[in-house]
C-alpha cells in the first residue's frame, strides 16, 4: 500500500469511526434514561444493533481493500470477524485483538437474536450485559485501528 492509498483508507477509516461515536453517543442518552420501560428496552437493543452494523461496516471497508471480497454466504459475519482477527502475512495485519474479537463476536450473537427474534421479550439482564460489551467494545476498536493504521505506516515508511 502506498501512502496515498494508506492516507485515503485512514480517512475512511475515521469517517466510519464518527458513525460508529454518534451511534454510540445515541446508546448512552438512552441507556442513560434506564432499562425499565419497556419500550426504552427495544430502542436500546435497537442502538446496540446499529453500533454492530456500523463496526461491521468498517470491517467490511478493511477486508474489501485488503482481499477484494466479501463472501455473502452463511456464517459471513462471523468469517469476518475471524478473518480481521488474523495476521495476513504480505497482505495486512490483523485489525482486531483477541479481546476486541471476543466483544465483537458476543454482540454479533445478540445481534442476530435482535433481528430473528419476533415474538420474544428483551430480557433487561441480557440487554445490560449487551450494553456493558456494546459500551466496552468502542474504546478497543478505537485502539485496534490505530495500532493497524501505524503498522501499515511503518510499511509504507519502512
Amino acid at each position: 500500500m502506498d501512502s496515498e492509498q494508506l492516507l485515503i483508507l485512514k480517512a475512511e477509516l475515521q469517517g466510519q469511526m464518527r458513525l460508529i461515536d454518534r451511534t454510540l453517543s445515541r446508546l448512552q442518552t438512552r441507556a442513560n434514561r434506564g432499562l425499565d420501560d419497556p419500550a426504552l428496552l427495544d430502542s436500546i437493543a435497537y442502538q446496540i444493533h446499529n453500533l454492530y452494523g456500523s463496526i461491521e461496516d468498517l470491517l467490511k471497508q478493511i477486508a474489501i481493500r485488503f482481499e477484494n471480497r466479501i463472501s455473502e454466504t452463511s456464517g459471513w459475519h462471523r468469517s469476518l470477524l475471524l478473518r480481521l482477527s488474523q495476521d495476513i502475512p504480505g497482505v495486512r495485519p490483523a485489525l482486531l485483538s483477541e479481546d476486541t474479537f471476543d466483544l465483537l463476536n458476543r454482540l454479533r450473537g445478540f445481534r442476530h437474536f435482535f433481528r430473528h427474534a419476533y415474538d420474544s421479550e428483551i430480557e433487561p439482564s441480557q440487554l445490560q450485559a449487551n450494553l456493558q460489551i456494546a459500551l466496552a467494545v468502542v474504546p478497543k476498536l478505537r485502539e485496534d485501528v490505530e495500532n493497524f493504521l501505524g503498522q501499515l505506516q511503518l510499511g509504507v515508511d519502512g
